[in-house]
């Protein structure tokens, strides 16, 4: 199909007021998905929490099937949580580790799981090991190959990562982790409902991801997929009366399925928002909307590189939205600030998020223009005009 990006643009309120190039942060919810929230919040302050929830039982329960639709796999195998963060703990932290265990993981990784892979390294004697770089800049497959051995516990990757515009070989790890038998945790909090997911084809056993970005859902809601045959081997990190049953004085059962890895208090808004999110995405088609969105980045790429002074950032045999740059001679905070006076969103890159990337290529902070399918080339070519004035001024 072709997507209606006049329609889309309709329906998305947020097209009226501001040039969105922050959709890695979190991107502009569509009518459908702002109406679903606030229908369940209205009928929340009219009939109660509780209550709602039983009213609304059969919404909440479709949130996992189309969950299960997006990333091809079973209802089953699917858990909802409050964040991304949260998915990616309650899985990472499931997992045994002793000492001499390796945690193989790549050089782009974001900082909220390689703190976790120091900490669970403190505590159990386990190994972080970096996986290096391909010519292209990304995981090099023959690179881990190389390091995989008996003592690897687990292979942990970000699929897309927050800087660099690349997209991670995440299938060609996966055919490497399941040749070994090593259980695979992929961060896909920037790909999901950028790309095209399919857990089978992309062969991890757990992929974590968010509501908020390229799924354009509301803030505060993630979700965990977690492979049938492997569920049962794992025991969150912390458990309630909804992801356990107390059946005795000093027993209790965990959950057969995913959702162990949920907690009983939820924010029931934004969880079917996030449904909403998801069925808009597949509605759309996902294939169709990462070809625009690929062919706007690229488009973006080509146009900044033409504007003198400017640095573009990225890498990768394949790339995706997130384009990123700096102005020679300008600071990144106040070219985002400039930006926004003039209502075009931005973000800025800190070392800290991605410290051995950066620290490898001797980056400091910059600008992240990150794309989505509702943006158009007029809004490109309007803030690459901008781009060259705030250069033309320093």
């Amino acid at each position: 199909m072709t997507i209606d990006i006049d329609q889309i643009r309709r329906a998305t309120p947020g097209c009226a007021h501001v040039t969105h190039l922050n959709n890695a942060g979190a991107a502009l919810m569509p009518r459908p998905v702002i109406d679903t929230v606030r229908s369940y919040f209205e009928l929340e302050a009219n009939i109660g929490g509780y209550e709602t929830v039983r009213q609304r039982h059969d919404q909440i329960e479709a949130v996992y099937g189309s969950i299960a639709s997006l990333i091809n796999c079973t209802r089953d195998e699917v858990a909802v949580v409050e964040n991304a963060t949260r998915a990616w703990d309650m899985a990472f932290y499931s997992i045994p580790f002793s000492p001499g265990d390796r945690i193989l993981t790549c050089v782009s990784e974001y900082a909220s799981n390689f703190i976790p892979y120091l900490q669970v390294g403190r505590k159990t004697g386990a190994r972080v090991e970096v996986i290096p770089n391909d010519e292209y800049g990304q995981v090099s497959l023959q690179a881990l190959e190389d390091m995989v051995d008996a003592t690897v516990k687990l292979i942990a990757i970000t699929h897309v990562p927050t800087n660099g515009g690349l997209v991670n070989p995440a299938a060609g790890i996966g055919r490497i982790a399941r040749a070994n038998n090593i259980p695979y945790l992929l961060d896909a909090c920037q790909s999901a409902g950028q790309l095209p997911l399919d857990v089978d084809e992309i062969g991890c056993d757990l992929l974590s991801a968010t509501s908020r970005k390229f799924l354009r859902g509301p803030r505060g809601m993630g979700f965990l997929y977690a492979r049938r045959d492997l569920i049962g081997r794992l025991e969150p990190p912390f458990l309630d009366l909804h992801s356990a049953t107390w059946v005795s004085r000093d027993n209790y059962r965990i959950r057969d399925d995913a959702r162990r890895f949920e907690n009983w208090e939820c924010n029931y808004s934004a969880k079917v928002g996030l449904g909403a999110a998801v069925d808009y995405a597949l509605e759309l088609g996902i294939d169709e909307t990462w070809a625009r969105i690929h062919q706007l980045g690229e488009s973006l790429r080509s146009s900044l590189s033409a504007i003198p002074g400017v640095i573009l950032h990225d890498l990768g045999q394949t790339r995706c939205g997130i384009v990123t740059f700096s102005i020679a001679n300008r600071g990144p905070v106040d070219i985002r600030e400039q930006l926004e006076r003039h209502k075009i969103n931005v973000s800025v890159v800190n070392p800290e998020d991605t410290l051995l990337d950066m620290t490898q290529r001797q980056l400091r902070n910059f600008i992240r223009a990150s794309v989505h399918y509702y943006n158009t080339e007029e809004e490109l070519q309007a803030f690459c005009a901008r781009v060259e004035t705030i250069g033309d001024n320093g």
